[in-house]
């Protein structure tokens, strides 16, 4: 990358503090440059970034298995976001007094830890390897159990710092799993580490939906013989509330931004209709009556606007409602089966799943409509996307055979990869919100 053509901006460093653990601002400047890298260039080349191994304040010269463990962590974390180049450390022995200009890499993380009372404190920089200059630095102290937090945390400060915008690592996907023998809802972060299993009904579970500050998780259960809807609290996974069990379809929960209303879709009168719903069970508006079948719906950010799938014209189609005048219009005209929208916290697009040539794939399009732009273009079917929560990023699950992961692809169609792999199959991803520590 041409270091010549990176825009700096001066701005004044605060300090904050974490509700868990202990953050200080790392004996900066008075001020410190932010660096923003163009990650939206249609010509962009990953940025190369070395992270040698931490290494323990008490025992400089020797590489420990902690230091290494600690390193890769934030290696993927960084990797995850598309736009850095990690360098391995093995082509440099991991070593932080590494020669940045002879290994090509314009930044450099260093990091460093040690054991305080039943604690672990680390500090890490974040260093313009061509002014060898910090332009980040932290240093964090909380329980071991809290380590990969602590590490993830900054490198969502390190992302913030390069691009202008908060990285993703504190948020998590929802899925549904088969490993069990049946489809139950697992939940997991975005390196699919730490899985947890949400659901233990031993029946289908379906339509796993994040509510906006990420804390409970709505879904649709088959376990009592009707698909009736359920919403755990994350943060204490033994509560979980039984919401609607109306006679037939409860399904598909969409939270409202305001996490006050959930939209989902009832067959109580027979025909699967749009309900608006309070988080108690009751209904509070009923916004479409038996014009076809409509399901899957998506609010728009400033929650106006709901996207959705009906098939009123004769074909599954991505039609969009005003929730205040109730008026709708038909999104998508191109392919005879588009569904499972997702509207993107970002920029306004609104992400679909659509056939073309016999398989599913996923597209994306302008609210106001427009010509579809096709994404995936593999082999296999591509399906229920869902936007990261900067929206530079869509997961999905892909289905090849009798195989289906969770995959992702960058909004500009490149990129595409699997999430992670886990045994048995994944379906129906939800990513969260960016969580708080």
């Amino acid at each position: 990358m041409d270091l010549q053509k990176k825009r700096h901006r001066i701005c004044t460093t605060t300090t904050s503090v974490l509700s868990i653990i202990f953050l200080t601002l790392f004996l900066p400047p008075p001020a410190s440059s932010r660096v923003y890298l163009d990650i939206t260039a249609a010509n962009l080349h990953k940025v190369p970034i070395a992270v040698p191994y931490f290494v323990d304040k008490q025992d400089l010269n020797t590489v420990k298995t902690g230091g290494k463990k600690m390193a890769n962590l934030l290696s993927k974390s960084l990797a995850f976001h598309g736009f850095l180049k990690v360098i391995p450390p093995t082509q440099y022995g991991g070593t932080q007094s590494v020669d940045c200009e002879l290994l090509g890499a314009d930044f450099i993380i260093k990091g460093s830890y040690e054991k305080i009372d039943k604690d672990i404190g680390l500090e890490l920089r974040l260093i313009d390897a061509s002014r060898d200059y910090m332009i980040l630095g932290r240093r964090y102290r909380g329980s071991v159990s809290k380590q990969k937090q602590m590490i993830m945390k900054f490198c969502d400060e390190t992302v913030l710092k390069l691009t202008g915008e908060k990285g993703i690592s504190l948020s998590r996907i929802a899925f549904v799993s088969n490993v069990t023998g049946y489809k139950e809802i697992y939940v997991s972060d975005v390196l699919g580490e730490n899985v947890s299993q949400i659901t233990k009904h031993g029946h289908l579970a379906v339509s796993p939906r994040f509510s906006p500050d990420g804390n409970k998780l709505a879904y649709t259960s088959y376990h009592r013989n009707n698909p009736n809807l359920y919403v755990t609290d994350l943060l204490q996974k033994e509560k979980t509330m039984l919401v609607s069990k109306k006679k037939g379809l409860n399904m598909a929960p969409a939270w409202s931004p305001d996490g006050k209303t959930l939209a989902i879709t009832l067959s109580k009168d027979g025909n699967p209709d749009l309900y608006l719903m309070d988080t108690q069970g009751n209904i509070k508006q009923r916004l479409t009556k038996k014009a076809g079948i409509n399901v899957s719906p998506s609010w728009s950010p400033d929650g106006k606007y709901l996207a959705f799938v009906s098939d009123r014209s004769g074909s599954p189609q991505i039609y969009i409602m005003n929730i205040r005048t109730k008026a709708v219009r038909r999104l998508t005209y191109k392919g005879s089966y588009n569904t499972t929208p997702s509207w993107s916290p970002k920029d306004g697009w609104i992400a679909y799943s659509g056939t073309s040539e016999g398989n599913y794939h996923i597209f994306t399009i302008r609210p106001d409509g427009g010509e579809p732009i096709q994404l995936t273009k593999t082999p296999g079917d591509h399906e229920s996307p869902s936007w990261s929560p900067d929206g530079r990023q869509i997961a999905f699950s892909r289905k090849i055979n009798s195989s289906q992961k969770i995959c992702t692809i960058f909004r500009n169609g490149r990129g595409m990869s699997t999430l992670f792999n886990l045994k048995g199959n994944q379906s129906f991803p939800q990513w969260s919100p960016r969580l708080s520590l």
